[in-house]
């Protein structure tokens, strides 16, 4: 049996898509991450893993095993949002990424890779993941310049993998982000905060025409992420960019009451400032056009936020489960 490769393996989407892949029988996965962290180990305990490399030993082993590959997820990043130092992004999100797109390409290895939302700024633009629009994007902060520099970057490549798929995550939320801290998403400090406070803080809005609570994103379930994935990678889509998201802009407001609700409690939200620290880089609204996606021939419905919030809160984190 052929390796399939999964970079960020033991982080969030990662090892979902580890989860997804064993579940569709693929156990001969390579899984690369830096591992140094103990917190994330508890994301790969019970999944059928052939091999655990360092990612700075990833290229190495790729050189010399490229022939025993059959695909490759590059779910690996430095995803910190607020990380101010231009070098990091450009050593993990670029460098690293241009390299692996560089070998699938050399050894002719299909290869879906993590793109993001936060490349397309403000939204002042839209929000299509038309080609012609990814050189005009302006993105708020360095991690999402990182994902827009290497989208160009690779749709300016004449020599391409026989199948690529850049994937511009709205905002993913779902089982096996424990590890995230000020990351994590809103459904898992809602969680917590309704279990230790019996309320809920969110941002107030800073802009007048967005009530408090009521900014908007496209909240996308991993669930859905990790299937999108699975079936690009074994489908006839065109390579491409493609936006995933669920297609609808919810409130945080809604987002919060349907924890409370999958909770059974009755909801308590108050309202604090946006931190100064990242109130200038703050999307107000944020909904993915998917109309690609569909017409790449994914038709399985996406989670409705309320179900994917009660799943999430419910099995996962209730239970302390990993998915």
């Amino acid at each position: 049996m052929k390796m399939v490769i999964v970079t960020g393996a033991a982080g969030f989407i990662g090892s979902c898509m580890v989860n997804k892949l064993n579940n569709k029988g693929f156990t001969n996965i390579v899984a690369v991450d830096d591992f140094s962290r103990d917190d994330k180990q508890p994301n790969l305990t019970g999944k059928s893993v052939g091999l655990l490399l360092p990612r700075n030993q990833f290229f190495e082993w790729f050189t010399q095993n490229h022939q025993q590959v059959e695909a490759v997820y590059h779910l690996g990043a430095r995803t910190d949002t607020t990380e101010s130092d231009p070098e990091i992004f450009n050593t993990l999100n670029l460098q690293y990424s241009i390299r692996v797109f560089q070998m699938c390409s050399q050894y002719a290895i299909p290869l879906i890779y993590a793109s993001s939302a936060a490349t397309y700024g403000d939204g002042e633009l839209g929000y299509s993941d038309d080609h012609q629009l990814v050189p005009r994007l302006k993105p708020l902060n360095l991690y999402g310049h990182s994902k827009n520099d290497f989208d160009q970057w690779v749709l300016g490549q004449t020599e391409t993998p026989p199948f690529w798929a850049g994937m511009k995550f709205f905002n993913v939320f779902g089982p096996n982000e424990y590890h995230k801290g000020r990351m994590a998403s809103v459904v898992f400090h809602a969680c917590r905060q309704i279990k230790e406070h019996g309320e809920v803080t969110l941002f107030r809005s800073h802009k007048p025409e967005f009530a408090d609570g009521e900014q908007q994103r496209d909240f996308v379930y991993v669930k859905d992420v990790v299937s999108v994935m699975l079936y690009l990678m074994h489908s006839n889509a065109s390579p491409g960019i493609y936006n995933l998201g669920t297609g609808k802009a919810r409130s945080f407001n809604d987002l919060v009451n349907a924890t409370f609700s999958a909770m059974r409690k009755t909801p308590n939200i108050r309202y604090i400032d946006t931190p100064e620290d990242i109130r200038d880089k703050y999307q107000y609204h944020t909904c993915a056009e998917m109309e690609k996606l569909k017409q790449a021939g994914y038709t399985k419905p996406f989670y409705s936020l309320e179900e994917a919030v009660k799943d999430y809160v419910r099995t996962y984190l209730l239970t302390g489960s990993y998915y």
